[in-house]
């Protein structure tokens, strides 16, 4: 749960958002599970598209705030490690949402051919997406490097 939680959350949605969405997805799994022949892509995907429909509606958050400790957040303690997640997400947050697609499938431990398959784009495409990902990260990061 956590993994599809964070593969969310680094497409964009916010941590209360990605823990519903992975638990009506891990749900739609268990009703499933006797027809599913990939149980892991499978899940990411009916993810992924639920956060495509969820981004699609029209509500605003006026704010973030830093989550009280639960399941998704345990310590107290990690609120630095917290808002260094949080960063990254700018970053992220910053890059085309191709790009970011990609990317979030690949911290999540997919190849670029198992990610072209789960959204319907070509390897080479994925690739292609991939590098500029990192190159625009990576920009991003020495960008802020230097501003600080």
């Amino acid at each position: 749960m956590r993994k599809l939680v964070a593969f969310l959350v680094n497409q964009g949605a916010n941590v209360a958002d990605a823990a519903d969405i992975a638990q009506a997805s891990m749900i739609k799994a268990y009703q499933r599970w006797g027809e599913i022949q990939h149980p892991k892509p499978w899940v990411y995907t009916v993810a992924a598209r639920a956060l495509v429909r969820k981004i699609s509606e029209v509500r605003e958050d006026l704010f973030e705030e830093v989550p009280e400790p639960t399941s998704l957040f345990p310590r107290p303690d990690a609120v630095g490690e917290w808002e260094c997640q949080q960063e990254a997400l700018r970053v992220l947050d910053g890059l085309p949402i191709r790009q970011r697609q990609v990317l979030a499938w690949t911290y999540s431990g997919f190849t670029p051919s198992e990610i072209a398959q789960q959204i319907g784009m070509n390897p080479e495409a994925v690739r292609a997406s991939l590098k500029k990902a990192r190159r625009a990260a990576a920009e991003k990061v020495r960008q802020c490097e230097e501003g600080q």
